[in-house]
């Protein structure tokens, strides 16, 4: 699938994302959120990281990658994602807008820091400082309890996530 034949039929956001405790999805949803809409058409895609093909990110024109920090790394599911498409879009997608949303338990920078190496690889273009949200979870059961973001960290998601979309529509990116 190339851009021409993508669902929303034009140029958009990838958000793609995962969770486990509720943080990450929150924060991919207010990103897509803050994405909206132009004309009455979606601006931004959001998939599950289990689900995006290759086909998602070749078909998309930037992207959010949003995910937890586990074990000072991304997720598994997120890395899975990454391992999955990473040669089927290598050489492909060079040039396009990147910026991620870490969910982290202490500083996110492990988790940050893969994402980047492989974005470097890719040949993206970082257009937008990481966005590390940290929960303070530091014991067993705060980390695997379910998780409520401030709605501060919520708004900075959201305006993420427009400004994304607004510089891929005004052609900046």
């Amino acid at each position: 699938m190339d851009r021409a034949s993508d669902p929303l039929g034009e140029p958009h956001v990838l958000i793609a994302w995962h969770s486990r405790t509720g943080a990450s999805d929150a924060m991919a949803r207010a990103a897509m959120e803050g994405a909206g809409q132009a004309e009455g058409r979606e601006r931004a895609r959001m998939l599950p990281a289990s689900r995006v093909e290759p086909a998602d990110i070749l078909a998309a024109a930037a992207y959010i990658f949003v995910c937890p920090e586990n074990l000072a790394t991304m997720s598994g599911m997120m890395k899975e994602m990454f391992d999955r498409c990473y040669y089927e879009v290598l050489g492909r997608i060079e040039g396009r807008a990147f910026c991620t949303i870490i969910a982290a338990g202490s500083d996110g920078q492990g988790a940050q820091a893969q994402i980047d190496r492989i974005a470097q690889g890719w040949r993206l273009k970082r257009v937008a400082e990481p966005l590390i949200i940290n929960m303070a979870a530091q014991t067993k059961e705060e980390i695997l309890a379910s998780k409520t973001v401030p709605e501060a960290e919520l708004a900075l998601c959201r305006d993420l996530g427009q400004a994304m979309a607004e510089g891929l529509a005004l052609g900046m990116f």
